[in-house]
């Protein structure tokens, strides 16, 4: 072991892939920044330059890129309420209220160094547990992901500050919306109304750059007073405070890092899932939960661990047995077999110092994470001096070219334009955003799951409950789907009779 060790570090201590780290690094953390263009999407693009690298570069750029790529995507999110990538979506708007509070600093100095911790945990467990997490993660069936998609789902209660019943109409648009195509256990085309550019669905990241950035632009030309953050002038200093967020939030940072951790290793869900629930759950568990939604750090905290902590998560099924955590892991396993590493347990036995080399790539990534990432938030904080009256157009300019880059399609810009009204509309009578977002990326796995284990059980719904950990998710999500409601009926039975 010591000597597979040693290779592992003189493979990726070479002056080369130093060089491939760093480019590919500069490369996620821009691709990241651009509203419209995912981390998956800078793993798709460095594939074909993949080709050229021995293994181990060619993995070290994939794995520095997407994780750059994740923390990146929470800059304009929080400079302009313009998520970078789905994963930054969750929370926001947290970020984005933080900014108007003259605490741009502190929200971006969270996602950077808590990002970095949640990724190094991540690692961590990758680098310990790895073979017997896979195991465990082998045992999950579409009962089991119901109820993980069910809990997801019910996150959706959580977010925000709106009411209870708006923030499940917001659900129920975004399920509404995953069910429009093809993807779905029929395969029979709904609500397509005809059009062919539906059967394929409604692609997240239009919507999400309309829902996000168009609303922006319309309340901007709507109100004349310039909101506050293209006001300021000045970013302190993005480190300031960190210590004392550590000290403040350990276990918020510690809940987050493991869960985001555990919802990686299970194969589908990945980042934007694992920082989702991990916003739900840090507000469930607060003990300030009225402050979320008004720009309070905890969320962030816990959220920015959990996404790049799911990232080596997805990592651990994708080395031990070749089963991709996620869409990332997947273009990832492809890279592997093309360099003749079959991923599988017998990659630890016959290229053991290839695999240490992978665990290593992590552990840079994620350090030189901080004074790369420190660079890229200076140099995006120009934004906040822009005159509102160039920066909305210009942003609205990147919009149409990121949603027309998707499909390289004008429905893609259409979909963009519809949904950004909705939004607006949305907003200004109180309904929450997040949710609807959440509705459409988990909708189609849960009509999927629903409908598989409901044939699994020839149609016995008590099938959902039958294998031991099916059932344990199942009690986890009643708990916190009707918690609200026992603990309103016990304060009521405790009230004296009159009161």
């Amino acid at each position: 072991m010591m000597q597979s060790t040693m290779q592992a570090f003189s493979l990726v201590f070479d002056p080369y892939v130093l060089v491939v780290m760093l480019g590919a690094a500069i490369f996620g953390l821009v691709v990241g920044a651009i509203p419209g263009l995912t981390a998956t999407m800078a793993t798709a693009l460095l594939v074909p330059i993949t080709f050229f690298m021995p293994p181990v570069p060619a993995i070290a750029a994939i794995v520095t890129a997407t994780a750059m790529a994740i923390f990146s995507g929470d800059i304009p999110g929080c400079l302009l309420r313009i998520p970078g990538t789905p994963a930054s979506a969750a929370y926001t708007d947290e970020a984005y209220q933080l900014t108007l509070k003259g605490q741009a600093e502190l929200a971006l100095g969270a996602g950077l160094v808590f990002s970095a911790i949640g990724g190094l945990f991540g690692t961590a467990v990758l680098v310990l547990a790895a073979p017997a997490l896979a195991e465990v993660a082998l045992k999950f069936s579409s009962f089991e992901y119901f109820w993980l998609v069910v809990l997801g789902l019910s996150c959706a209660v959580f977010i925000g500050n709106s009411s209870t019943l708006k923030a499940c109409i917001s659900l129920l648009i975004g399920l509404l919306v995953a069910c429009v195509g093809l993807e779905n256990p029929g395969g029979f085309p709904r609500f397509t109304f005809g059009n062919t550019e539906l059967m394929g669905g409604v692609s997240i990241i239009p919507m999400m750059v309309g829902m996000f950035a168009v609303s922006e632009v319309l309340r901007f030309v709507v109100n004349m007073d310039p909101p506050a953050r293209l006001v300021v002038n000045k970013l302190g200093n993005v480190f300031g405070g960190m210590w004392d967020l550590l000290k403040k939030y350990p276990g918020a940072l510690l809940r987050g890092s493991t869960l985001g951790t555990i919802i990686g290793i299970q194969p589908g869900a990945g980042a934007d899932m694992a920082a989702w629930v991990s916003y739900a759950m840090s507000k469930k568990f607060s003990k300030e939960p009225e402050k979320f939604g008004t720009g309070h750090i905890e969320g962030i905290v816990e959220s920015g661990a959990a996404n790049n902590s799911a990232l080596a998560g997805a990592w651990i099924p994708a080395l031990v047995f070749g089963i991709p955590g996620d869409s990332i892991t997947a273009i990832a396993i492809g890279v592997l077999y093309l360099k003749g590493l079959n991923p599988g347990p017998t990659l630890f036995l016959n290229n053991p110092e290839n695999v240490y080399a992978i665990f290593l790539v992590f552990i840079i990534a994620n350090l030189i994470m901080i004074p790369l990432g420190w660079a890229t938030i200076k140099a995006a904080t120009n934004i906040l001096r822009v005159p509102g009256n160039i920066l909305m157009p210009t942003i609205l300019l990147f919009c149409i070219v990121g949603s027309f880059a998707i499909n390289n399609s004008v429905f893609g810009v259409a979909v963009m334009l519809f949904f950004g009204v909705l939004a607006y509309v949305m907003e200004e009578n109180g309904f929450p955003v997040a949710p609807a977002i959440l509705g459409v990326v988990l909708g189609t796995m849960l009509e999927e799951t629903f409908v598989t284990s409901m044939i699994k059980s020839n149609n016995n719904i008590f099938g959902f409950f039958e294998r031991p950990i099916a059932a344990s998710l199942g009690v986890v999500t009643f708990t916190i789907l009707f918690w609200p409601v026992a603990s309103w009926l016990v304060r009521r039975l405790r009230q004296p009779a009159g009161a």
